[in-house]
C-alpha cells in the first residue's frame, strides 16, 4: 500500500479542543441572555397573578364596601391560588402578600422565591391605584 492510499481519519487533540473551546465561548455568551430571559418571564408571569388578585381585591371591595374586611367583619382572605406564581406547579418564583392598612387602600407585594432571588427589580409592589412599583433602585418602566 502506498502512503497516499493510507489518508488520516479522525480529529486531532488539537481539533477537538478547538471544538470544546468554541462551543465553551458560544455557551458563555448565549447563557446569560437565556437566563435574563427566563426571569422576564417569571416576573410577567407574577405581574398577571398580581392583576389577578388586584381585581379580586376590587370585587371585595365592591361586595363589601371595604378592603380589609366582609360585612362580618371577618378579615380578607384572598384564594391561595392567587398568592403564589406560578399558579399551578410546584416551583414557585413569587409569593403574594396583600396588605390592607385601612378600609380604603390595599398593596400587594410580590416577593421573589428560589430562582428569582436576586432578580434586579426585587420585590414588586401594586396597590389600590394601580401604581407598580419595585424595591430596588431600577426603574419601574423596566420591571412592568
Amino acid at each position: 500500500m502506498n502512503s497516499l492510499a493510507m489518508k488520516q481519519r479522525g480529529m486531532t487533540l488539537i481539533e477537538l479542543l478547538l471544538v470544546i473551546v468554541i462551543l465553551g465561548i458560544i455557551v458563555s455568551i448565549a447563557l446569560p441572555g437565556y437566563q435574563d430571559s427566563v426571569r422576564k418571564a417569571r416576573r410577567a408571569d407574577s405581574q398577571a397573578v398580581m392583576l389577578e388578585l388586584a381585581q379580586w381585591m376590587e370585587r371585595f371591595y365592591t361586595e363589601n364596601g371595604r378592603y380589609d374586611q366582609d360585612r362580618a367583619g371577618a378579615a380578607v382572605a384572598p384564594p391561595p391560588i392567587l398568592l403564589a406564581s406560578p399558579r399551578e406547579g410546584t416551583t414557585i418564583f413569587y409569593n403574594m402578600v396583600v396588605a390592607t392598612p385601612d378600609d380604603q387602600s390595599f398593596t400587594i407585594t410580590a416577593t421573589p422565591n428560589g430562582g428569582q432571588v436576586g432578580d434586579k427589580c426585587g420585590n414588586l409592589t401594586l396597590n389600590q391605584a394601580s401604581t407598580r412599583g419595585v424595591s430596588t433602585s431600577v426603574p419601574v418602566s423596566e420591571c412592568w
